[in-house]
């Protein structure tokens, strides 16, 4: 007689079906830790689960595993998720962290949906805030998370460098005066939007963060022909924003994922030539007598606050940079008119140079005593270099200096 089927019960029925795990990666060679770009080209992707296929096909549902397990490779994270888009990222995190009556602690500036996320959507919720200026001492920082401890504080948001002045937060103060005021439950997570040098020239979990947040629409795309974004850090607290994830819908979906992997075989690449287009271009434009002062990490003089952070936090400049010109909104507009190889769009990190006013684009939005508090000026051009030919880019911007 033969025993009567299991009934599956609800729970197996409805349960998540478990992933069927790759073959191990090879990791290691001759005892050598194999670097973050190696690994991009195979981790977490068998070809025998394919059908033998050198690189992963476009699964309709789940190419976005493989992106997670290479995204949370390049800073050591523990765990990542990927998303629709970076302020998807964004929002997704702050509806799994926060809730009415909460408060977020954050630097300033920040991408100005971020700032209108949290003033004006969330605020509509009973989210308040504080914020302290990127940059902000210890003594500077202590003193905005004491006054926030009187509420319940759910999380301290940072964005390093600002978007778009480029100023530095000390996210080591940060975790420091973190630890000193709060214990215990009380203590609350520290995100980071890292999009700016991520992940190649700044890693903020060694730094004290306990999430990292990406646009990966900018560097780790690179091609701007795509719209997503990533969290990463701790197997709990990713777990949370994992749920709230499901919940909403802002998954990033599988042609995109698709994408993101040939986009990550050639970060480093991309992003060291673009870093060293950026150094030429920016020597050039500092002793330009139309120009203001040229706002590169690279240019931080020695011994200043700025200076400190970027020694302890960062392994690079970046290429993304603010351009301050000699005068105001005419002049910046003149500039950007006349430019023929960059090109006029408020993204970054793309293979094509970009150049925007954010005072009357990216952060139009933003209040102008808030601009005017953060720095957001008229004469602000933000300028993202790609991977050109840097002479022909000093071309570019030396006609169009012209016209100014």
């Amino acid at each position: 007689m033969t025993d009567k089927p299991v009934k599956p019960d609800e729970a197996a029925l409805t349960s998540t079906t478990p992933r069927r795990r790759p073959k191990p990666s090879v990791e290691t060679v001759g005892g050598r830790q194999l670097s973050p770009a190696t690994l991009m080209m195979g981790h977490g992707y068998d070809p025998m689960l394919s059908e033998g296929s050198l690189k992963p096909p476009i699964f309709a549902t789940s190419t976005f595993e493989i992106l997670e397990d290479r995204l949370g490779i390049w800073e050591e994270a523990e765990d990542a998720l990927a998303f629709s888009s970076g302020m998807s990222a964004i929002a997704t995190l702050f509806l799994a962290m926060v809730k009415p009556g909460d408060t977020i602690v954050h630097s300033g500036p920040l991408y100005a949906a971020t700032e209108t996320m949290i003033a004006r959507l969330l605020g509509k919720f009973g989210v308040e805030w504080l914020d302290f200026p990127a940059g902000a001492t210890r003594e500077e920082i202590d003193a905005v998370l004491s006054k926030a401890a009187s509420g319940n504080v759910a999380l301290i948001y940072l964005e390093s460098p600002a978007n778009p002045t480029n100023a530095l937060v000390d996210v080591e103060a940060v975790a420091a005066s973190r630890d000193a005021i709060f214990t215990g439950a009380s203590k609350p997570p520290i995100a980071i939007d890292n999009t700016f040098l991520g992940p190649l020239w700044a890693k903020p979990l060694q730094q004290g963060a306990d999430l990292v947040v990406y646009s990966l629409t900018k560097y780790a795309g690179g091609h701007s022909d795509l719209v997503a974004g990533g969290v990463l850090g701790s197997k709990e607290l990713i777990n949370t924003i994992r749920l709230m994830r499901n919940t909403i819908g802002t998954i990033c979906d599988p042609n995109t994922a698709w994408m993101l992997l040939r986009s990550l075989e050639t970060l480093e690449l991309r992003m060291s030539r673009a870093g060293e287009n950026a150094i030429k271009v920016c020597e050039y434009l500092r002793t330009h007598p139309k120009v203001e002062s040229v706002g590169y990490l690279g240019f931080l003089p020695e011994g200043s606050r700025q200076r400190d952070i970027y020694d302890r936090h960062c392994t690079g400049a970046g290429s993304t940079f603010s351009l301050y010109l000699k005068g105001g909104e005419k002049e910046a507009f003149a500039f950007l008119d006349s430019l023929k190889i960059a090109k006029l769009a408020v993204s970054l990190g793309g293979t094509e140079t970009l150049a925007s006013a954010p005072a009357a684009m990216t952060h139009l939005s933003v209040p102008d005593a808030r601009k005017k508090a953060l720095g957001i000026t008229d004469n602000l051009v933000r300028i993202s270099i790609g991977v050109e030919d840097a002479d022909d880019l000093i071309a570019d911007f030396e006609e169009a200096l012209k016209a100014v």
